[in-house]
């Protein structure tokens, strides 16, 4: 089963190629495995000498993870062009160069190299999965680039090479499981795609668990982009847990709601929070599969900011009215204006000075004011849980009261304290 949103994921492409923001998408290379090596190209290749500035774009607009990630290109593409239209960074215009990660580590790895070596990019924004993530971080700290990383993940990883702008651990995953306990879960099924963001997820989540007296009564795992649950589903139903907390990913969720409610199961008999499902994907799940359900992120389309009602009135005007945001674009669409503004403070595109410059960084972003930690190159978010309403929108349901810190290794809660061995 595959989501039929795919050919609606190219049409923002047409369009951005269209723009002044964009130079180029996809170029070949002679050789991609040089691209992709970890091996340092030496001094920078970036030329500020012109009146523009190159900068990278790296998302999934084929395969599985498409559903997902050409939405952060589009956001992403919004945010270039609004900078550009107020006059660029340092007066510099940006001009975009996009890769397709084609849902592949190895692919973003090798494109992330061509961003960096041949395309000479100042900085690279993009990635979603932690697998994209964790095969392009090598590439970047040997090469001494920069990415900017929009999606929430599982924390126990920090670099002075990339800047995560989505959630870590403490500001997604530990309130959604402080929300479920308050509402008083005592078992939980955890169900996840098979690679490096759930499995660590669910360790977490067994940490939590063992030390706040919470039942874990299954834990299952599916290989990404995996359409057939009807084992996992029959054993989440067997179990009678309280709740289900999903850790899966990409166009798996299609398969997995659907399927869960033909057994009979919803959100009223037993809730499935979820971590990676957002606005954009409700449709292509079936807001019928979906309704009632819960979601843990930082930003929904429903929040009442000055910010965000500019946002989402920008991006329905350059995209069409039909569309919608969600956390991750929000968090891409930030991470433009965090670099511009490390950047402005700076006074130079050098990655070090803008290493340098970045602790104490704010922006006024869709989601609330958020602040760049210098010491683990993460920000301030404001976690929230949210119910996905009759819409297909998602009304918050519980938020933080304020901005949470970023603890990545989880260094402020004994019970994770051997989760970073």
């Amino acid at each position: 089963m595959r989501v039929s949103v795919n050919k609606r994921a190219f049409l923002p492409l047409a369009a951005a190629a269209m723009a002044a923001v964009l130079a180029g998408c996809g170029s070949q290379i002679a050789d991609p495995a040089s691209a992709g090596s970890t091996a340092s190209s030496g001094t920078s290749c970036v030329d500020t000498s012109g009146s523009s500035i190159k900068v990278g774009f790296i998302n999934s607009l084929s395969g599985t993870m498409a559903i997902s990630e050409s939405t952060v290109f589009d956001s992403l593409t919004l945010a270039a062009e609004e900078i550009n239209a107020s006059g660029g960074v340092l007066g510099k215009q940006l001009q975009v160069v996009s890769e397709d990660g084609a849902s592949e580590p190895t692919k973003f790895a090798e494109r992330a190299g061509k961003l960096i070596q041949q395309d000479c990019t100042a900085a690279v924004f993009g990635g979603w999965t932690s697998s994209s993530r964790k095969a392009m971080l090598p590439v970047f700290e040997a090469n001494d680039a920069l990415l900017f990383y929009p999606v929430q993940y599982e924390g126990l990883e920090s670099s002075k090479n990339i800047f995560y702008t989505g959630a870590t651990t403490n500001q997604q995953i530990i309130p959604a499981l402080d929300y479920l306990a308050e509402q008083g879960t005592k078992s939980l099924f955890l169900v996840g795609s098979d690679y490096v963001f759930p499995r660590t997820a669910n360790k977490i989540i067994q940490a939590y668990a063992a030390a706040k007296g919470i039942e874990i009564l299954g834990e299952e795992y599916t290989p990404l982009g995996s359409t057939e649950f009807s084992t996992i589903v029959n054993k989440v139903r067997d179990s009678k847990a309280d709740a289900v907390f999903n850790t899966l990913n990409g166009d798996s969720n299609v398969a997995f709601f659907r399927q869960y409610k033909s057994v009979g199961l919803t959100a009223d008999t037993m809730p499935v929070v979820s971590v990676s499902i957002a606005e954009e994907e409700v449709p292509g799940v079936g807001l019928d599969n979906v309704e009632g359900q819960l979601t843990a992120w930082d930003y929904y389309q429903t929040l009442d900011t000055p910010a965000n009602t500019k946002f989402v009135a920008a991006f329905k005007a350059k995209f069409g009215a039909e569309r919608v945001t969600s956390d991750p674009m929000e968090a891409a669409y930030t991470s433009l204006y965090l670099w511009k503004a490390m950047v402005e403070k700076a006074g130079s595109f050098d990655v070090d000075k803008v290493q340098t410059a970045a602790d104490g960084v704010t922006f006024e972003a869709p989601e609330g004011l958020v602040t760049v930690n210098g010491e683990n190159n993460h920000i301030t978010k404001t976690p929230r849980i949210g119910k996905i309403n009759s819409e297909g929108l998602i009304d918050t349901v519980w938020s933080s009261p304020e901005a949470v810190e970023p603890d990545p290794f989880l260094k402020t809660y004994d019970w994770a304290k051997d989760l970073a061995k």
